[in-house]
Order: C-alpha cells, then structure tokens, then sequence
C-alpha cells in the first residue's frame, strides 16, 4: 500500500473544501461560483483517491443569470446528520462597490447522489455559512457577518432560526475571519476558521471553549496551517480547512491551497498587481489534505505549513478506474469533468444526444454577455497540458463564431475561432486582456477542423490541422488567465474578484441568436501525472 499522498488531492479549480465521512466514504465538496452544476463533490475511500461525482445544484436549485464573475456560489458546507446528507451554500449576486449581496441555502438528500430537496433560505449576514450537529440532536447554524466582524451561531429547528445569534468568535490576529466550523471533541468545542483572507497572506487558526456559547480562546500555539511565512513552499494560500475522523481515529484536514508559477519572494507586499507575473495562480485555488494530531486539547499540523506528500492514512488503497482524458460524447448527457457558464445544461442550446457521438451546441451571448453564454469547460489541472477539440462549424453571419478557449472569465480569454472574415470562415486568435481586446488572423478554415491548445507554464500556444497539427506561431501569456491578474480594481474601488482558476472549453457564440450552432465530435485535455512540478 502507498503510504503517502501527493497535494493537491484535487488540482485546479476546487476551492474552500468541505469534508464529511459516512461510514466507510469520505464526499468533498467545493465552490463553483458561476459555474453550473452548483457545488461539485468527489468521493473517496482512502482519502487518496477521488473519484468526480460532478455538481450537485441544478436548475432547480440554482439561478446564475447575471451572476458577476467569481459571484454565484461560495463556500459550501457539507454535513451528515439524522440519516441525512446537508449541503449548505452561499449565493452571491454582488460583492463590489462596498456591498455584499449573499443568500444562505440548504438542500438535503438521504444519498449523496441525491435527489437533493428544495433550497431553503436561511438567516445570516454573511457568506461561508455552515451547520453544527451537536450530541443532544441539536442543529446549529455558524456563519461569518458581512465585513469579517466575528463569527456567530444561532440554533435551527426545522430550518428555521430560533433566538438571536451569539457572537462566537470577534476576529483573528490576521483578520478577516471567515469560514468557520465546529466540532466536538473529547468534551471541547472546537471552532477552525479562516483568516487572512483568501490571498497569499490566507491561513487557518482555531479555537475552543468548554461550552457550546463560549468564550472561545484563540489556540496559543498561532495558526493551524499558513504558508504566508514559507515564501518557498510549492503550496501557497493554505487555508479554508474542514477536519475528519477516519473509523480508526486518525484526523485528517481538507484545506485550501494554490501553486504560484515561481515561489513568491517574501518582501512582496500582498498585492497581487505588485507581484512577478510567474508568482500568478493559473490553476486557481485547489484541494490538499494534511493529517492531524492532537496535542493538549489542540489540533495540530506539522510545521503548520502545507506541504506536497503527506502521511496516508491506515485505510486499505481505493484507486478509482483512470478516467479517459478524451469524451467523444457518446452518452446522452455531459460527462461530470464538464461545467457550464452561468446556464444550466438543457436541450434549448446543449444537445448531447442529437447527432451521434457529437456534442451539438447553440450559440449564446458574447463574451461580455452573462445571461446566456454558451461554453462548456473544465478546470486546468496543470501548469503543463494540451487541450484540443474536433469542430465542424460554418459560420453565416458576422455574429456567430465558434472554437475553443482558455478561459477565466468575461475579460480575460484566449478564443482560437472560426468566424467569417470579409465573408469567408477564417481561424483566428481572438483575445482579451482585462476587456483590450486584440484579433489575429491565422488561416482560411474549412467546415472541419481540429482545434489545439497547448498550455506550458506561463506560456500559452495554439495550433489546428485536419490530419495533422499546424503551429499558428502564437505565443501569449498563460498568466493573464490568473486569480491575481482576474482580481482588479481601479479608483480603489473593486470591480472583479480572481477566485475560479483558469478553464479550457467549447465555445458558440451566435450574438444575433440566428440559430447558429457548432457540433464537437471529441475533446481531450492530456497533462502529466500529477505532482507539484507539472
């Protein structure tokens, strides 16, 4: 048996992990933002081996029409109590110009493959809420007040709130404090939240009280896990953690970590526009795990820092059947890999099953557009890969085009395209660059085409062929498509969170809604095997 695992355990774009074990199984899941299904999960045996269950939240439970860039969902909490599995999730419709406008929601199901019930609001000033299930059968709701002004609880009967929330927690010596979780053990309460925030200066501290209400002490010891004083560290922003128990005993963290593409030099301020543009996090904010000891009451890290191998746990290896990097869309609905900006997947635009094994798709809106855009990506899961796609298209209008593209939202993408060019299909390299929008010529396209898009650390290229591969001679900045550079604010005033990683997808634009559609015959992202290096 292996007795280690390697960080990330889930690469890319799996953000603010929340863990839970029932019986024999370990589910994560992580935030989605404007990305549809709602809350992905994976499942795992042996906490080593994931396997992607895909998201949870559909069109039932979710509306992401208009939600901003890095909006929509954040932070979820999954817990298991009372023979029922509860999903906990914030929905943000705005987080700019000095307001927050948030919504708590929980579903339920009695299996993890659902079907999960109706969202149910709850009360809260805040996002990253959570449930605690205490020993007497109580349900308790903890959840962050807009602001980072402390951590509060308040007790659930039949999902509605009872008495006022006490304040738990008024903040950390890093400051805002956020993503809280509590958990009895040995007759503490014991309280982890997040501090920081989720930057490169990002940790996670604890706290305890003997009574549920408190006063909590913050632990002594200083931060649980941080990496903001190991500039050197390959796992950088470590924080946003959820603890579990394995049968045997054994505690284990899920937390929150990225990979910069060159170590961040400690006397950088922590502002992402004053770092090197290789310190920037392409693959976004990803999934480690660290085993946890507790020492007189308190639970402890190693060294309080992330690091690439870890200490497996003493639990019999569960590998997954390898997933084929290449869909060649034979089923009747979307592989789980896939995520869909900002519209559910539904036969209106997203058609699966309407010309074998071809992936039909409707074109929506622009790339500014953020009601009903028509792109189907999966996350970068290394900082080396090959995303390439097969594409039959013929464009009858200046409004429609259609392609592949590495994407991390409205305003910063790589399109490689075909669209009519003096009314004849041309590829081309359409780009954005914070909305300075620049378009290159490559060559006259015909109705097939294979599209390719190679990722090599920071650099970003792109090719085609009908048989075999064409270089375009195009080479661009990889980093563009980065948590630090997507962050941006201007006048001091914020206009746009980083916080998705970047994506590689399938992309229809028809901006006249004349019908257009693009069929796919296959997609494939290849990268190395995993390891803090690829």
């Amino acid at each position: 048996m292996t007795d280690v695992i390697r960080n990330p355990i889930l690469p890319g774009f799996h953000p603010d992990p929340s863990v839970v074990r029932v019986g024999e199984d370990y589910f994560v899941a992580t935030s989605t933002f404007e990305w549809a299904p709602g809350v992905r999960l994976h499942r795992s045996k042996d906490l080593r081996h994931w396997r992607d269950l895909g998201g949870v939240l559909g069109p039932e439970h979710l509306d992401l029409a208009g939600a901003p860039d890095s909006g929509g969902v954040w932070a979820p909490d999954l817990t298991y109590a009372h023979g029922r599995f509860h999903l906990l999730f914030s929905v943000v419709d705005n987080y700019a110009y000095g307001y927050k406008d948030c919504a708590n929601y929980l579903v339920t199901a009695e299996r993890i493959e659902g079907p999960w019930s109706e969202p149910v609001r709850l009360p809260g000033r805040g996002f990253d809420a959570a449930l605690f299930h205490d020993e007497d059968g109580s349900t308790w709701l903890l959840n962050m007040i807009t602001g980072f002004q402390g951590v509060e609880i308040q007790r659930l009967v039949d999902g509605k709130a009872v008495g006022e929330p006490v304040l738990l927690l008024e903040g950390s010596p890093a400051g805002l404090t956020e993503g809280p979780h509590l958990y009895r053990v040995d007759g503490w309460y014991v309280l982890l939240c997040a501090e920081g925030g989720t930057g490169f200066n990002h940790g996670a501290i604890v706290a305890r009280s003997r009574d549920l209400l408190g006063p909590y002490e913050i632990d002594p010891n200083g931060p649980l896990i941080t990496a903001r004083d190991k500039p050197h560290s390959p796992l950088q922003k470590a924080g946003h953690g959820c603890l579990v128990a394995t049968p045997a005993g054994e505690w284990f963290m899920t937390y929150l970590v990225s990979r910069p593409y060159t170590e961040v030099e400690a006397s950088v301020p922590d502002d992402p526009r004053a770092r090197d543009a290789t310190g920037r996090c392409v693959l976004g904010r990803e999934t480690a795990v660290a085993p946890v000891e507790w020492v007189d009451g308190w639970p402890r890290i190693d060294g309080a820092a992330p690091a690439l191998e870890v200490p497996a746990p003493d639990l019999p290896a569960h590998p997954w059947p390898a997933a084929d990097p290449r869909d060649d869309f034979d089923g009747p609905a979307l592989d789980p890999r896939w995520s869909t900006l900002r519209r559910h997947a539904d036969p209106s635009w997203l058609r699966p099953a309407e010309r074998p094994s071809h992936l039909r798709i409707t074109g929506g809106q622009s790339p500014f557009g953020k009601r009903t855009p028509s792109l189907v990506a999966q996350p970068l899961t290394h900082k080396r890969g090959v995303f390439e796609a097969g594409i039959e298209f013929t464009p009858t209008s200046v409004h429609q085009a259609a392609g592949i593209c590495a994407y991390y939202n409205a305003y910063n993408w790589y399109f490689l395209q075909v669209a009519l060019d003096d009314g004849e299909p041309w590829l081309s390299l359409d780009s954005s660059d914070r909305g300075h929008r620049e378009l290159v010529r490559i060559a006259p396209a015909p109705a097939r085409l294979d599209l390719r898009i190679e990722f090599d650390g920071p650099t970003v290229r792109f090719g085609y062929g009908t048989g075999g591969w064409t270089g375009t001679g195009l080479e661009r900045d990889a980093t563009v498509l980065s948590d630090e550079y997507a962050t941006w604010s201007a006048d001091g005033l914020l206009h746009a969170f980083g916080f998705t990683g970047a994506f590689a997808g399938l992309w229809v634009q028809d901006r006249a809604a004349e019908g257009a559609f693009a069929d796919f015959d296959y997609a494939a992202y290849r990268t190395p095997g995993q390891s803090g290096d690829a």
